[in-house]
């Protein structure tokens, strides 16, 4: 019977997913047709898409990806909406390599209000064709905050600190160190920390600078950027040649585009005024980035490995349940794929996965709670370093590492108490385990019949008994009961 229903509920589980599949399927070639007017030609319009929130793979999938189906159909020009509090890098990378190796000019745009351009959003904007914010909106702060190193190693093997000057050598040496405090104290974040700490500023501030002068910006803005974390609003970053226009929405962008030239992978060219007055089509995130950037959510990401673990897990112990060996499998398989394309720390991961087994072991090996609090501690190191990344919105959130540690504690104390309530029990002999306990009468004919915990046994009394009359054991012979009325 359990087989069955285990089949039952996989096929159930297996028709859902077909069923919502086809649904994503249908839709897909729904939005088709309407993309395209007329006899389906390329018309020439305006592409517009968005960047909100932090940069991943989903973005890069969703940029890229729409940005060809939208020169497909005709696109003469492309607006980035950005508000970003920045993103992983290599996503970054990726992105800025698509807008480099475009023929098709790149306007990126900071808004609404208040929106901000931070960290990778700054690269982005430093490499787009056309740079412009919104009034009110801020970019910059574009220090790479994942960088390799033991913490607190803030000096290299061999860079100790010379020992102290005598009073001679002080005074020779005088007027040479009051002309190098002013640099010595403006010394920039680059210069100090570790060797890896080092390799990290000096290659973003390359990668930034050669953004930079490719579109005849501010490099020096961009390099403090970079090495003090330094920012701007819309208005300071037009006055330093950082952007190229501030406009207070999309009408007014279009307006200030005519005439300029701009660098293409195909050579300069100049912005036509004909392009101001295309029209402009949305390009929404579809099902598929919509689905990839809940996978790749880091929340998420860390859910699905665990159910997927405790799932396979399960399913080991209990062969044939079949519905938690699926469930486990696909989770997990969904997590790698998600993990895969995010910073992780894979002794992050083996020690989330050996925490989770020791929890599960805790349950069939008596060890007293050792296995299930060294599972426990072993599970909340493991997900604190999972996510090998400082970047907002790309990390764990330690709520929900507690929230998991908590669920597994509490269950890990329920099973112990459990555990000790039975061995604090006085032993009794197999043949007595049932007297003393209180039973219904379940039929009378032909054979007496009574349900002590929702078994059904049979029994024997001398007295006359009724269908749902209680009794009380008071012996027990082999399969047989002796009852009595209560």
């Amino acid at each position: 019977m359990d087989k069955r229903l285990s089949k039952g509920v996989l096929a159930g589980l297996l028709l859902v997913v077909a069923q919502v599949f086809s649904v994503f399927c249908l839709a897909q070639a729904v939005e088709e047709p309407e993309a395209k007017e007329g006899d389906g030609k390329p018309r020439p319009h305006i592409a517009e898409l968005s960047i909100d929130g932090p940069i991943g793979p989903a973005t890069t999938d969703y940029l890229i990806r729409t940005s060809k189906t939208a020169r497909e159909r005709g696109a003469r020009l492309f607006i980035i909406n950005m508000d970003t509090p920045g993103g992983l890098d290599a996503a970054t990378r990726d992105i800025i390599q698509h807008i480099l190796a475009s023929e098709i000019p790149y306007v990126t745009y900071v808004t609404p209000a208040g929106a901000r351009a931070a960290s990778a959003g700054t690269y982005i904007l430093y490499a787009s064709h056309v740079a412009a914010m919104t009034p009110s909106t801020t970019l910059g702060a574009a220090t790479p905050v994942q960088i390799g190193g033991m913490p607190g190693q803030q000096e290299p093997p061999g860079s100790e600190k010379p020992a102290p000057r005598n009073d001679a050598e002080e005074k020779q040496h005088g007027d040479e160190k009051d002309g190098n405090d002013k640099d010595a104290s403006a010394e920039p974040a680059g210069k100090s920390g570790s060797a890896m700490e080092r390799k990290v500023i000096n290659d973003s501030v390359a990668y930034i600078r050669g953004l930079a002068k490719r579109h005849g910006r501010n490099a020096d803005w961009a390099e403090k950027a970079v090495r003090d974390a330094a920012t701007l609003t819309a208005r300071e970053a037009l006055e330093e040649n950082v952007i190229d226009l501030v406009a207070d929405d999309r009408g007014q962008l279009l307006a200030q585009l005519p005439g300029r030239e701009v660098l293409l992978a195909g050579g300069a060219k100049k912005i036509t005024a004909e392009i101001a007055e295309l029209p402009v089509e949305t390009y929404a995130p579809d099902w598929r980035n919509e689905l990839l950037s809940l996978i790749t959510n880091p929340q998420v990401a860390y859910i699905l490995l665990l159910v997927g673990i405790y799932g396979l897990i399960f399913e080991g112990y209990s062969p044939g349940a079949i519905v938690p060996g699926v469930v486990g499998i696909i989770c997990l398989l969904l997590a790698f794929y998600a993990l895969q394309v995010m910073p992780i720390n894979y002794a992050g991961l083996a020690l989330i996965i050996v925490g989770a087994l020791l929890i599960a072991a805790e349950l069939f090996v008596p060890s007293f709670g050792a296995l299930g609090i060294g599972g426990v501690v072993a599970l909340v190191i493991g997900s604190v370093m999972l996510i090998d990344s400082d970047v907002p919105g790309m990390r764990v959130s330690r709520g929900l590492i507690g929230g998991i540690a908590g669920v597994n504690g509490l269950a890990l104390l329920g099973f112990l108490y459990a555990v000790g309530h039975v061995l604090r029990k006085p032993k009794v002999a197999a043949n007595q385990a049932m007297v003393g306990r209180t039973a219904v009468v379940s039929e009378v004919e032909p054979v007496l019949l009574v349900k002590v915990d929702g078994e059904i046994w049979r029994a024997e009394c001398d007295n006359l008994l009724t269908e749902g009359q209680l009794v009380q054991v008071t012996g027990e012979q082999g399969l047989t009961l002796q009852v009595q009325p209560e």
